[in-house]
């Protein structure tokens, strides 16, 4: 059975000045599975970010397919958690489905069910500068759910962080993402991040980009240690 919800046939991107072209993007083509979480990673500066801006549909692409179904939510999560300061969590979580004018009886519950099965309910009425680091991330997190998307998209979502809060968040949007049975497409530059929390991980080269291996995550099968190994070759290679 076919569970690509998701697919991207030679996608390319292009900046142009008055003197010269950039290739950004070259011929990329890959899909995304239903319930995954891929995670792409690549050299600084190769186009990461760039390919989930065009995904969202923020930024154009220059030749190339996305091929989806009609009417399909995209959320993105940005590196900070974007909340707004002047509002409350709760109307920080609405404020997409306000905009999308999806704040119907039905989804408000929903998102006031988010915050209560993730343990953030309490803080409903509290504001952004009040919670941890983690904590705003979550709330963004459940504002991008709220607005019930096929695909989640996150860009780099705990670089801001210290390392012992940033696994400790990559590991609660893990089970959350895997709980709420979400697609999830991980921008990172961490390799024990991808490995630990991809169902599939993209390695791509330098700029322009280039898919260079795509790896099945089964830690069941293989060792942590040896997709490690097998990416941190793919991009020592590329630098």
């Amino acid at each position: 059975m076919n569970n690509t919800i998701l697919e991207i046939k030679n996608l390319s991107k292009n900046y142009h000045t008055l003197n010269s072209e950039t290739k950004a993007i070259d011929n990329l083509s890959f899909t995304i599975k239903k319930n995954e979480i891929l995670a792409i990673v690549g050299p600084s500066g190769c186009g990461k970010s760039t390919l989930l801006s065009i995904l969202a549909n923020i930024e154009k692409k220059s030749s190339g397919e996305i091929i989806k179904q009609k009417d399909f939510e995209i959320g993105y999560m940005l590196q900070s958690d974007t909340l707004f300061p002047w509002l409350t969590i709760m109307d920080n979580v609405l404020i997409g489905l306000k905009i999308k004018r999806k704040n119907n009886k039905k989804n408000i519950n929903n998102a006031i069910n988010l915050l209560k099965k993730y343990g953030l309910y309490d803080f409903r009425n509290s504001y952004p500068n009040n919670l941890s680091g983690g904590m705003r991330q979550r709330v963004a997190l459940i504002r991008t759910l709220a607005i019930n998307p096929q695909v989640i998209l996150l860009d780099e979502p705990y670089s801001a962080l210290d390392y012992q809060t940033r696994k400790i968040l990559a590991n609660d949007m893990y089970k959350i993402i895997k709980n709420e049975q979400k697609t999830a497409v991980l921008i990172t530059h961490n390799i024990e991040e991808a490995v630990n929390m991809a169902d599939r991980v993209i390695v791509l080269t330098k700029r322009p980009c280039r898919i260079k291996n795509i790896y099945e995550i089964n830690l069941k099968d293989k060792s942590y240690q040896y997709y490690y190994d097998l990416i941190w070759r793919d991009l020592d290679v590329n630098i």
